[in-house]
């Protein structure tokens, strides 16, 4: 990881998070416990204060920062997905914030909410807790059924083991010039973390 203290702050990590070297990581960044940050993003706490709570992961190509004297965080188990901005906000509690959302300042997305791709939350909106909002601005859809909020935690697991994953066998590495014979896929538990149309298409038939 790029590490950079400035006017005599510097990032914390825990031991059990996992860091991609390529991610920037300056000033006041506080990631915590089993927490994941994935390729390419940037958490730049040179004016406000950036956190990341137990078990919360932000994903490829994220940004993270806020306006002087403010905290952006991310809570326990909160799921921040690819290309996201998080500017002086909080998410809360196993919250899931969509590929490419911006959450501005002020703004709060309630625990076990989640925030549409593309979503544009607004400054100071306040998502409802266990709600879908949607749409540039953002707009509640409607409330969360247990399926979907079972979904998002059973993804938000996977990220938790791929910060253990990461830790224990992530290396560089040369690539190889031509494909092994009987390559081997990855051995990961698929039966939980599957996209969301393919658990509604499962309810469907099942009449839930």
């Amino acid at each position: 990881m790029k590490v950079y203290a400035i006017d005599g702050i510097t990032p914390v990590v825990d031991p059990t998070a996992y860091v991609h070297p390529t991610a920037v990581l300056i000033g006041d960044v506080i990631v915590g416990p089993r927490c994941y940050v994935g390729p390419a993003a940037c958490l730049r706490g040179d004016f406000g204060r950036l956190i990341l709570k137990e078990g919360a992961n932000i994903q490829d190509t994220c940004v993270m920062h806020g306006f002087p004297n403010s905290d952006t965080v991310v809570e326990e188990d909160g799921h921040i997905g690819h290309g996201a901005v998080l500017h002086g906000c909080t998410i809360k509690k196993n919250a899931l914030v969509g590929m490419n959302a911006v959450i501005m300042d002020g703004a709060v997305v309630g625990e076990s909410s989640i925030v549409a791709a593309m979503g544009f939350v607004k400054a100071k909106f306040e998502v409802p807790d266990r709600t879908l909002v949607a749409g540039s601005p953002a707009k509640v859809i409607r409330e969360l059924s247990e399926g979907e909020i079972s979904w998002k935690s059973a993804g938000t697991r996977q990220y938790q083991d791929l910060a253990v994953r990461s830790l224990n066998t992530m290396e560089e590495v040369d690539a190889l010039t031509e494909v092994e014979p009987d390559r081997k896929r990855l051995s990961i538990d698929v039966e939980e973390v599957i996209p969301l149309y393919k658990l509604k298409e499962q309810q469907a038939n099942k009449g839930e």
